[in-house]
């Protein structure tokens, strides 16, 4: 008797979580929702460019919280999308036809890379992903068809029913339901037997493979499915832009999107959302203060980091 009245308490507990969780969650979406009701051109450009970082963030949460690689140059995933959208828009191709050619070009680039190189570990993948960020940085600043060092410019909005997307609420409504998909992907692969494979590979490679699990070929799902994350970020930045260039894909971008994972807590779908958020909204924030902002970002990373190193909102199993 005295364990089932425990188990109906942690049962009564464990949907009292899940309703308060539910409630939480309907609630975040009603005001992000009605927040260009009230707010203005530059909150929904700033909030904009939160739901772009928080899809780059919850793709590469993929690779790194996930499955637990390194991946030092996830910008060349984000620029191939943005430069194959860009390029073949330029071609008079639909903007909506350019988005699964995006993905599946940033597919072959993730096996391209991915293929030979994930039998390495930590320092040496590392190497290898920071050096075809570079690579890919460098081919479309010296390719005549991307642009060159100029890039891309004159890129056309794509249009919706009739109705172009030309206005930055336009662009907020697209990107926060990219986030919505993006978050349901992301929490199906986390409950799936693949997001099981990855967690084991990540925990201990030896012993998952022990287990009969492929470990090339599962790391190598998770990074294309990563890239493919990447790709659709790149696309519609493509877009919203008008513009790209080499520059804007540098190992700067990349890092930045790492940080946003590791700041919130690696393996945790709303630990890369919250590290998504920081890392736009602190220097927003304190904007005003010029150059001076980003000396306080560091402090206040370093801070974080000392004294949360699994991150803001970390994995509870880790």
């Amino acid at each position: 008797m005295g364990n089932s009245g425990g188990l109906r308490d942690r049962l009564g507990q464990a949907l009292g979580d899940s309703k308060f969780r539910g409630v939480s969650i309907t609630a975040l979406i009603i005001v992000v929702v009605l927040l260009p009701l009230v707010a203005n051109n530059y909150v929904e450009e700033v909030m904009t460019n939160t739901f772009f970082y928080i899809i780059l963030a919850l793709g590469l949460n993929i690779v790194i919280g996930y499955a637990g690689l390194v991946d030092l140059g996830y910008a060349a995933f984000f620029a191939v999308g943005a430069y194959t959208t860009g390029i073949l828009m330029q071609f008079g191709v639909n903007f909506w036809l350019t988005i699964p050619i995006a993905v599946l070009f940033c597919v072959i680039a993730g096996i391209i890379i991915g293929g030979p190189t994930l039998r390495l570990r930590s320092d040496y993948l590392a190497i290898v992903t920071l050096g075809f960020g570079e690579i890919t940085r460098i081919v479309a600043r010296n390719l005549k068809i991307t642009g060159g060092a100029s890039g891309l410019v004159g890129i056309q909005r794509p249009t919706f029913f009739g109705h172009t997307l030309y206005q930055i609420t336009d662009f907020y409504y697209t990107f926060f339901i990219l986030v919505i998909l993006a978050v349901i992907v992301a929490v199906r692969l986390h409950n799936s037997r693949l997001g099981r494979a990855w967690q084991y590979i990540r925990e201990d490679e030896d012993a998952a493979e022990a287990m009969g699990i492929d470990p090339v070929k599962t790391k190598l799902q998770a990074y294309m499915i990563g890239a493919a994350f990447g790709g659709v970020a790149g696309a519609f930045f493509a877009v919203k832009m008008t513009a790209i260039s080499p520059e804007t894909f540098a190992f700067t971008q990349s890092t930045l999107v790492l940080l946003a994972v590791i700041l919130g807590g690696m393996g945790k779908i709303p630990g890369a959302i919250l590290g998504a958020v920081f890392l736009v909204f602190f220097p927003e924030i304190f904007r005003s203060i010029g150059q001076m902002r980003m000396l306080f970002f560091g402090i206040m990373l370093v801070i974080i980091m000392v004294f949360r190193p699994q991150g803001l909102w970390p994995e509870r199993k880790r």
